[in-house]
């Protein structure tokens, strides 16, 4: 019971910090298709570790009564990103080019009611992405499996509090994005391509029309009656984009980024087009907390992630060190491979490079 109790803790103190994940997709004319996303805490270092898990690995759930929910074992072999426990992967990708996420969304869920009778099918919603990845292989297939399961919450009562959605991709550029309410799944088709956090998908979708007005074209100058009025500078188009750091600003920022964001040719010039989409949603650590209780770290965006489905690759940077790093996947044995996990960095730093004359 300590270590649930230790994870209550963390996720009572998730949920009064600032956790404010983005999410884009994006495909090269190659027919690569990436999912990616940023994850931010504003409290403490996740102590995030990537973990490889093998095909036939057992794992059983937490429930809010301590480890004793759903076991499964892993029909996929898989790589994950993991946040404050090895068990909570935040975000990974499978050996059949299934990927999968959590976003924090507070508020706007409610999952069913905790029943120790049925705790052979439920399972912790910061270990669902787990379940995903240990199991199909296709956004459909994720459709289907997902109604036979309980999913609850570890932050005590009744189980019922959802503090989660998820992203979930296929390799064949399928997305969906799954929401609880009231203990009722709903699965909505994610053609954008992008996710943040509360409100619901749904309403973020509507809120676009906020927004019609955005475009990439610069205004030209005109007479305002005898006046000439001109363009200040370029961007002047997307005059209006909001610029703060809610989950529906982010929303439509990232969106209007991504739809005017030229393709790329190759999977690697579009998985470094993700990171640099992405790198405009770094939150600074001093826009979360008064000057004197600012905690000791970088930045609240603790890491990006680029996922490559189609070539099967996890790349990710963090706010240590901005080097990125990949994980391909392919050069897995995941029938042989043991059950491992690392931290994301091996130092708290970044090497800089000096120039010689």
């Amino acid at each position: 019971m300590k270590k649930i109790f230790i994870i209550a803790c963390f996720i009572f103190v998730w949920n009064f910090d600032a956790e404010a994940c983005t999410g884009i997709s994006m495909f090269s004319a190659d027919g690569s298709y990436f999912q990616a996303r940023t994850i931010e805490w504003a409290a403490s270092n996740l102590n995030s570790v990537y973990v490889v898990v093998p095909r036939n690995f057992s794992q059983t759930s937490f429930t809010p009564k301590g480890k004793n929910g759903m076991t499964f074992k892993s029909k996929y072999g898989y790589v994950g990103l993991a946040v404050q426990e090895k068990e909570f992967v935040a975000e990974g990708l499978n050996e059949a080019g299934l990927s999968a996420g959590l976003f924090y969304y507070p508020n706007f869920g409610s999952y069913q009611l905790y029943d120790e009778k049925y705790d052979a099918i439920t399972i912790a919603d910061l270990q669902l992405v787990s379940w995903i990845l240990s199991q199909f292989s296709t956004v459909n297939e994720v459709r289907d499996g997902i109604s036979e399961i309980r999913v609850v919450s570890l932050m005590g009562g009744d189980g019922s509090e959802a503090a989660i959605h998820w992203r979930v991709g296929d390799s064949n550029g399928n997305q969906i994005v799954i929401e609880i309410e009231k203990g009722v799944v709903h699965i909505y088709d994610n053609t954008i391509g992008v996710i943040t956090n509360a409100p619901g998908f749904q309403w973020q979708l509507t809120n676009l029309s906020n927004y019609i007005n955005l475009t990439p074209v610069n205004s030209p100058a005109h007479k305002m009656y005898e006046f000439m009025v001109n363009p200040i500078g370029h961007g002047n188009g997307f005059l209006g984009l909001p610029g703060d750091f809610t989950p529906p600003s982010r929303f439509v920022r990232a969106a209007f980024f991504k739809s005017t964001a030229p393709v790329k040719t190759t999977a690697q010039e579009t998985m470094l087009q993700c990171f640099h989409i992405l790198n405009n949603f770094d939150i600074p650590i001093g826009m979360n907390f008064p000057k004197n209780e600012i905690p000791d770290m970088p930045s609240a965006t603790q890491w990006t992630s680029v996922i490559d489905l189609t070539n099967k690759e996890v790349y990710y940077k963090t706010f240590y060190n901005n080097a990125i790093r990949k994980i391909d996947l392919k050069e897995i044995d995941f029938a042989n491979v043991e059950y491992q996990y690392h931290v994301l960095d091996e130092r708290d730093s970044q090497e800089i490079e000096s120039l010689t004359f």
